[in-house]
């Protein structure tokens, strides 16, 4: 009975290659280029500024959501909430709640003596200082201002969801090595083609690579010797 092999798939981080995108069975993930991010600033046109429905989050039968909008602003090591109030006819500021903790953030107004949660972000999309928390009215919003416990960070939204952390994952991940080790070849090329597409950087193909270093096929290695073996070439070439 002939014996079958299973060719693992590799992603790396490497510096960009915005020509080149092909996909093998062995793959670099190129890493894009966060420099650009450090001169984030208020007033520059690539703000982080969102404004979205807010959809209902946590909430209790003496706390109902209500449905809002938001706009947020990431500005550097401080950031900022903007909630429209101007419909709620909030009379004091002592109708409003806003409870901060590291990682999470509770807005709540009081309507008719019942409380409204207006917004519930738990957990948030990374952890903030609480102590340094502000809020304020101006005008017809309610602005909240907090900082940031990674001032390196750039926030894509204020809560954690798969949006924000598929907008936030390249520099999560900055760095980072991923390796792909399952029963199917197939398989793991189609999954690594995936994970570099949905987290927006180039594969890089390193079978050619490695079956120039080691003079032989790679299905050939794996049958003399092991994964492990193919693993180890792989980062020599890579280190190379």
């Amino acid at each position: 009975m002939a014996a079958t092999t299973t060719t693992p798939a590799a992603l790396r981080f490497l510096p960009p290659n915005p020509t080149t995108r092909k996909t093998f069975n062995f793959f670099s993930i190129l890493k894009p280029n966060f420099n650009s991010l450090r001169s984030f600033s208020h007033s520059s046109l690539f703000s982080l500024s969102h404004k979205y429905p807010l959809s209902p989050c946590k909430c209790s039968f003496t706390a109902p959501v209500s449905t809002t909008t938001y706009e947020f602003s990431d500005n550097a090591s401080e950031m900022e909430l903007r909630l429209n109030i101007g419909s709620m006819d909030v009379r004091s500021t002592k109708d409003i709640s806003v409870d901060a903790n590291d990682t999470s953030l509770t807005i709540r107004v009081l309507q008719s003596g019942s409380p409204i949660t207006l917004i519930d972000t738990n957990p948030l999309f990374d952890r903030i200082k609480p102590s340094e928390t502000i809020w304020y009215i101006d005008d017809d919003d309610l602005v909240v201002n907090f900082k940031k416990n990674d001032p390196e960070l750039k926030w894509p939204d204020i809560m954690e969801s798969w949006e924000s952390l598929a907008a936030g994952s390249s520099q999560l991940l900055k760095g980072t090595s991923i390796y792909l080790a399952g029963d199917s070849t197939e398989i793991n090329q189609k999954v690594a083609e995936e994970l570099a597409t949905g987290l927006g950087y180039t594969p890089l193909s390193t079978k050619e690579l490695l079956e120039t270093y080691s003079n032989q096929t790679v299905d050939s290695w794996l049958l003399a010797e092991s994964s492990d073996s193919v693993a180890e070439g792989e980062g020599t070439v890579l280190e190379a």
